[in-house]
């Protein structure tokens, strides 16, 4: 069987992820202690004890859901044995998650990656002043359609696509009044649901341009290696493998469309049938399901789901 670890992205953040597993396992507190040295930060506090406010902060939550998937994988290394070099053939992340994917086939140190996440967390809140932007998910609508709605609205501003999600859920990124427009607009075309998102900024668009330039400067600081395992590019659903590759891909990231429900499709025709989400939440697991037939997803983020995944193994 083979298998593909996806990581998740901002939105699966809850107090006290990872909690249980630092508690039970010395090879999780690890990873919570090393970037929290790295942050000069006890993030670890705000991940366990909150406050909530503070947790969903991007440039808290985006560090903090990389560490809470690393650690996971961290335990299920140590418990089971598992070896991703050869019991996963792909890794993939939604966003912020391809950065975890990343660290997690060692591409980029768990430190750059902290580091780096806190600077992509502060940069994109930067790029668009509070209330100028939003974004908006469009449920029951394919890409065409949602591309079409998307041109309708602009008007001069920007409305793009950023999240190509899969199962008919697309996500909308742009200025506040082109994305309110594109949602009246989805009504009239037969779209499900329209439903503007409580997010700090418009992420994945062109307006993240500042965001982009200032992940340019800090990525080409931090040495990248070639990853153990292929990692699927959210802005080309494709591996890659080049560091110089990753690099820009992370950078087009910034400002690109995340392209899941291609990544997942790609993942499912290189005959990938169980995927396993590694961290908090299960919001991948759904959109596989709608993706690939008869998929199987494993979710790990608690110590009983590592015992499960631990009794599969044996």
């Amino acid at each position: 069987m083979s298998s593909a670890f996806l990581f998740p992205g901002q939105g699966s953040q809850a107090v006290g992820m990872g909690k249980a597993l630092a508690d039970q396992f010395a090879v999780a507190r690890r990873v919570f202690a090393e970037v929290d040295d790295a942050l000069g930060q006890a993030l670890s506090s705000v991940i366990w004890d909150g406050p909530e406010s503070e947790l969903t902060l991007t440039s808290n939550a985006q560090p903090a859901l990389m560490a809470t998937s690393i650690a996971a994988l961290r335990v299920i290394e140590a418990e089971t044995g598992l070896k991703l070099e050869t019991d996963c053939a792909f890794v993939a992340g939604h966003s912020l998650g391809e950065y975890s994917a990343l660290a997690a086939v060692s591409a980029i140190s768990l430190a750059d990656t902290a580091r780096l996440l806190r600077i992509r967390g502060d940069a994109m809140q930067r790029a668009v002043p509070a209330g100028e932007g939003a974004m908006a998910a469009l449920i029951g609508c394919e890409w065409d359609v949602a591309t079409a709605i998307a041109e309708e609205a602009g008007q001069g501003e920007i409305c793009e696509i950023a999240n190509d999600n899969g199962g008919g859920q697309i996500v909308l990124s742009g200025a506040k009044g082109a994305v309110e427009r594109a949602c009246e607009i989805a009504k009239l075309k037969g779209v499900k649901r329209a439903v503007l998102l409580q997010v700090s900024a418009p992420f994945h668009c062109s307006l993240m341009q500042p965001a982009a330039e200032a992940m340019q400067a800090a990525l080409a600081k931090v040495t990248i290696k070639a990853p153990r395992v292929p990692v699927i590019a959210n802005v080309t659903a494709q591996p890659v493998f080049d560091p110089d590759e990753i690099r820009n891909r992370l950078v087009e990231q910034v400002t690109g469309t995340v392209r899941w429900r291609e990544s997942i499709a790609y993942l499912g025709s290189s005959g990938v049938t169980r995927f396993l989400e590694i961290g908090s939440g299960k919001v991948l697991s759904g959109l596989v399901k709608r993706i690939v037939e008869g998929a199987t997803t494993i979710n790990i983020a608690t110590p009983d789901d590592v015992a499960g995944f631990k009794a599969l193994q044996s």
